[in-house]
């Protein structure tokens, strides 16, 4: 999927006309004066923002163009909302850093869905209305965002779309197109792994301990083969447990789990068992 070349065409549908006052958006700086700056607010159809000169920067700034030129997409704040003229006054200086990070990168993904969905209706026959009644908007009320609901599409497949209320003509199609160009980011952890046994075959009872340990967590995190759990040697007694997921949280909560009860095998076994999450 070309998103950049398609993205430039797309015009994303707003749910309200106007955005809320306190409320970060995505605007496109058209013209710039001594007095302020007027942008098209992406997100909101192009709807027209007024940037004043004071609320450009926190410091004096002698020459506003110095900040911001046209064609620059900048991450601003509502001040002010006027309903009859279908306008808003913003501003830049009230933005933290932090802030214009993730905003930037949540609109990127916004449009990358977006565009995705798009294409897929086009090949069905469906208008852009369509898709944002059908998909867009379901997606965004099921996982909070589209590409949120792309990703639970790719990670667990054709049932997180149908529990969105997305249409059955739309689920082949539009999974496909995610498994296709939808990447899902994959975190890795470790746990230091201590087993030792006095027994005649502790070895085979460490071996069978071990097992457990990788079968269990994998039965559990696993999400359409997403999960890799590796248990290797690092030299005995030590073994590492590595775990690539793309739920990071769920998978700690899952080895903190099964430890446990792993532990009463091991116990059983007459296995000294241990396990101490390394710091990433």
């Amino acid at each position: 999927m070309s998103s950049s070349g398609e993205s430039k065409k797309l015009v994303l549908k707003p749910r309200h006309p106007l955005p809320k006052v306190g409320e970060l958006v995505v605007g496109t700086v058209e013209e710039v004066y001594d007095f302020g700056a007027y942008l098209s607010l992406d997100e909101y159809g192009g709807i027209r923002a007024f940037l004043p000169w004071s609320e450009v920067a926190s410091r004096m700034v002698r020459n506003i163009a110095h900040v911001v030129k046209p064609g620059q997409k900048i991450v601003v704040k509502v001040i002010r909302v006027y309903k009859r003229r279908n306008q808003v006054d913003v501003s830049l200086k009230r933005v933290m850093e932090g802030e214009k990070r993730r905003k930037m990168m949540q609109y990127k993904r916004k449009v990358k869905a977006a565009t995705l969905v798009s294409i897929v209706a086009e090949k069905l026959g469906k208008t852009v209305d369509d898709a944002y009644r059908e998909v867009i908007w379901k997606l965004e009320d099921a996982y909070g965002d589209v590409m949120t609901g792309l990703e639970q599409a790719v990670i667990y497949g054709e049932q997180a779309l149908r529990e969105a209320g997305i249409p059955e003509e739309w689920i082949e199609p539009l999974l496909e197109a995610a498994r296709t160009h939808v990447e899902i980011k994959q975190f890795k952890l470790s746990w230091i792994v201590n087993a030792t046994s006095t027994e005649p075959d502790g070895v085979d009872r460490i071996r069978e301990v071990l097992i457990t340990l990788r079968d269990t967590i994998k039965s559990k995190i696993d999400g359409q083969g997403r999960t890799t759990v590796r248990i290797y040697s690092i030299g005995a007694p030590k073994y590492r447990l590595d775990i690539v997921t793309h739920d990071p949280k769920t998978a700690e909560k899952t080895v903190e789990t099964v430890s446990s009860s792993v532990a009463k095998k091991a116990s059983k076994l007459k296995v000294t068992f241990k396990i101490e999450k390394l710091k990433q």
